[in-house]
């Protein structure tokens, strides 16, 4: 996903020169390829988050589209009071962008594990999340973010995630992405959103008996609550899949956009972490086992 990221970030920075990206001293192998053919709109701004995150902001006030850059919990957390009055409360044109969400940095400790992003970025009113499940989903979440400018953030992966699209789909916000199709209604669906994709495709493939169909949900947030209803009525049950807790995570806000057809909830079944994962080291496989996300 980060290649696709960068790949894709270059692409459309020749077409838009007030594509900018600020990183926090990290990257290196990756970034490369913005920061040389655009080196007056890439800064380094060293290990500073919350500088980085004011930077970003008033260079968006000035007409930037600004994508910062970083590991995990650094470019949210390290600095979530200027995430939400800097940019999210002036609805400014910046991508938070967190490279390794879930468990993929697990090897790196509790500090790198990034479960509950979801919890603190879906709180913020204007925040668009962007959680794209393959490197086709990265370039369309890219392409939709720089058609619609706004507070963002954009999860990616780390590294060699499987591609299931065979071109770059068309997004919208709230609306499910179809990806596998299933038996029937009855035998319902897998909604996932961010990498757990491919979790969900492989539990498709094993599926004994009836297979349920498998939907991507790549950009959500707040605004996009009104349409999940109608969506969920098409299936008998919807099961959700994320590498993040399961409080405040993606399936809780499935299930309160489901409030105003309370039938609906049963429903909805939440596949999440653990919380037992958050003390624990070791790679995202073992982790994601061991917090009951295996296929």
């Amino acid at each position: 996903m980060r290649n696709a990221f960068i790949q894709e970030l270059v692409a459309l920075a020749r077409q838009h020169p007030h594509i900018a990206l600020i990183v926090g001293d990290l990257g290196y192998s990756v970034i490369e390829p913005f920061a040389d053919e655009f080196p007056d709109r890439f800064i380094n701004a060293g290990v500073a988050e919350q500088n980085m995150t004011g930077l970003a902001a008033g260079m968006a006030s000035e007409g930037y589209h600004v994508f910062t850059y970083s590991i995990a919990n650094f470019p949210t957390f390290r600095c979530a009071e200027q995430v939400r009055n800097d940019v999210d409360y002036h609805q400014l044109p910046v991508t938070v962008v967190s490279v390794g969400g879930g468990l993929a940095y697990g090897a790196l400790g509790y500090s790198h594990h990034a479960v509950q992003d979801y919890a603190l970025m879906r709180t913020l009113p204007h925040m668009l999340i962007a959680a794209p499940g393959d490197p086709m989903e990265v370039r369309a979440c890219l392409r939709y973010l720089t058609a619609h400018p706004g507070p963002s953030y954009l999860r990616l992966g780390k590294a060699g995630e499987p591609c299931f699209h065979s071109a770059v789909p068309e997004l919208a916000p709230g609306r499910w992405l179809p990806v596998a199709e299933g038996s029937s209604a009855e035998a319902g669906t897998l909604l996932t959103t961010g990498a757990t994709l491919d979790l969900a495709m492989r539990q498709h493939a094993k599926a004994e008996g009836p297979k349920p169909a498998v939907h991507s949900l790549p950009l959500w947030g707040m605004a996009s609550k009104p349409l999940q209803a109608g969506q969920i009525a098409r299936y008998q049950r919807v099961v959700t899949l994320e590498d993040h807790l399961q409080d405040g995570g993606f399936g809780s806000w499935l299930m309160e956009s489901a409030l105003a057809m309370p039938e609906l909830l049963p429903r909805i079944a939440c596949k999440a972490l653990d919380a037992r994962v958050c003390g624990t080291v070791g790679s995202q496989a073992e982790l994601n086992a061991l917090g009951g996300l295996v296929s």
